[in-house]
């Protein structure tokens, strides 16, 4: 059996997290070795060639959410990481042929909404104050680690206090309104404030994406304020692209990674966690290397990476929680190459008006009727779909007049009977594009090439246990001090020296990359 040098750490997994709990990890000064069992790394920021000359992205399609932390701490911006900002946040075109835009200034919003509606116009300012709020108290929460269930520290009480100040710091009313708007279905919290369906369904959108839940469902509003929380989002959410594609920012984490002396391994498959009387041991591979570590990084699904475990080691009782974490994925992608950029109805001429996300959400019913198809195992026949065109802002990902655009499509269930997906891929894809046609007619004309990534894809292609993005639902019994499990979301997982730093850790999916960041601090302090 072929035996490695052994670092100090080993870090299961060659995604965002991975590599940005690497690379914080070696900037302490840790021998870290990161092992990805592609052949290049990025995970879900992994580029994709649809057609010749064309980059798309693979399953995330913006970067918004990441942590400025990150970019600053990791100077990412000297490996090549480079944010493009539209001014158009989203746009969400109306099955009568009008649309409403929503942009970054909230004042603008509300302006172009007085023609539309009067008292959404008036009312959209305050209900952006009020998620940004809001927002801003569970970016705090998700910078915290949270408390020990098990055994409360020192520390722990030390964070409560801190997140108290937090939240009084809010104010009463705003307080009162944080606490009631968490537990809330998203479907309540827009429609309380607004009128008009054209407003109310792309906001709902923001809820439900990336999961399997439909904006009646408790909790969704917590997943529209966790999506702007540490940006400056607010109402609309972030649009933002990485220059050169989603591709750029994995390169530029890597190379980050590789000069900070991570010892970057791909096609290395890891087979196992070894361990023994409830220590970490290290990892064995595919081809049967063996590397010895006393710690142990992974950021793969809970899932899966507890599956990697002896179950002799983990007990009977830890491997029937780790079985019941929830992973349903119910999200499709689609990347189109078009010949020329399709024309939606309501823009008014006006193209900036596309550089943001565009959103098919006509009502709350449309979102919630296209979620139901997960709940009822098929494909939506009318999705709602969030789409972009990274090459109205950056036009050296295709060549000069070709656009992609990048499609995610719910819902699209992973658990479709077995080898259903054979003949769903392309029917997703021809769901897709008639959907869009309603609102840009002439769209599949445009069409010269298309890549579908199923549920199923992301499974086997990503490694994403139940094809999910997040790495398991975001729900409120898998957050904060409950993801992924009770008693074990300190990144500590049952095994001495086995962490998590994946997306199925605190504080949740997105290019964000708060659990690699949080996970290798806690990991510090924990090996001082």
């Amino acid at each position: 059996m072929n035996q490695a040098l052994e670092p100090d750490v080993v870090v299961i997994g060659g995604g965002h997290n991975g590599l940005i709990a690497a690379a914080y990890l070696a900037k302490a000064g840790r021998a870290v070795a990161l092992l990805e069992a592609a052949d290049t790394v990025g995970g879900i920021l992994r580029a994709t060639s649809p057609a010749d000359d064309v980059t798309a992205p693979g399953i995330a399609h913006t970067v918004g959410r990441l942590r400025p932390s990150v970019v600053k701490d990791l100077q990412l911006e000297r490996h090549g990481f480079e944010a493009i900002v539209p001014s158009a946040r989203m746009f969400a075109p109306q099955p009568d042929g009008s649309a409403v835009t929503f942009w970054a200034d909230a004042g603008r919003t509300a302006s172009e909404l007085r023609d539309r509606n009067a008292h959404d116009a008036d009312a959209f300012g305050g209900f952006d104050a009020k998620i940004r709020a809001i927002a801003s108290f569970l970016a705090y929460i998700n910078v915290a680690t949270p408390p020990d269930a098990r055994s409360p520290s020192l520390a722990d009480a030390i964070m409560g206090l801190k997140l108290g100040k937090a939240f009084r710091d809010l104010g009463a009313k705003t307080g009162r309104e944080a606490i009631r708007a968490l537990p809330m279905a998203v479907a309540d919290l827009v429609q309380e404030v607004f009128e008009d369906e054209a407003v109310r369904g792309p906001l709902a959108t923001r809820g439900v994406l990336y999961t399997s839940m439909g904006p009646w469902a408790t909790g969704t509003a917590a997943v529209f304020l966790n999506d702007s929380a540490g940006t400056d989002g607010g109402a609309a959410g972030t649009a933002v692209y990485a220059r050169r594609g989603t591709g750029a920012l994995a390169a530029a984490l890597e190379s980050a990674a590789k000069a900070l002396g991570v010892d970057v391994r791909t096609g290395a498959e890891v087979v196992a966690i070894r361990s023994t009387d409830g220590r970490v041991r290290g990892v064995t591979l595919a081809d049967g290397t063996e590397i010895d570590s006393r710690l142990v990084v992974s950021a793969a699904d809970p899932k899966r990476t507890l599956r990697l475990c002896d179950p002799v080691e983990l007990n009977p009782y830890e491997v029937w929680r780790a079985e019941n974490i929830r992973q349903p994925g119910a999200t499709a992608k689609v990347n189109l190459v078009l010949s020329g950029l399709p024309a939606f109805n309501g823009t008014g001429g006006d193209r900036s008006r596309l550089e943001g996300r565009i959103v098919v959400g006509t009502s709350i019913d449309h979102v919630e009727r296209a979620m139901d198809a997960n709940k009822y195992g098929h494909v939506a026949e009318d999705p709602m779909l969030e789409a972009t065109i990274p090459t109205l802002v950056d036009p050296s990902l295709a060549p000069e007049g070709t656009h992609v655009m990048s499609i995610l499509f719910q819902a699209a269930p992973r658990h479709l009977r077995e080898g259903e997906w054979s003949s769903e891929r392309e029917r997703i894809a021809d769901i897709a594009v008639k959907s869009l046609e309603r609102f840009a007619p002439g769209l599949g004309e445009l069409v010269v090439a298309r890549e579908v990534i199923t549920p199923e894809d992301m499974e086997t292609d990503y490694g994403l246990t139940g094809g999910h993005v997040y790495h398991a639902e975001p729900a409120l019994d898998q957050f904060f001090a409950w993801r992924p499990l009770n008693g074990e979301a300190r990144y500590r997982l049952q095994i001495d020296g086995l962490y998590l730093a994946g997306s199925g850790a605190h504080p949740g999916g997105g290019v964000t990359g708060g659990p690699g960041s949080n996970a290798a601090r806690q990991i510090l302090a924990d090996t001082k």
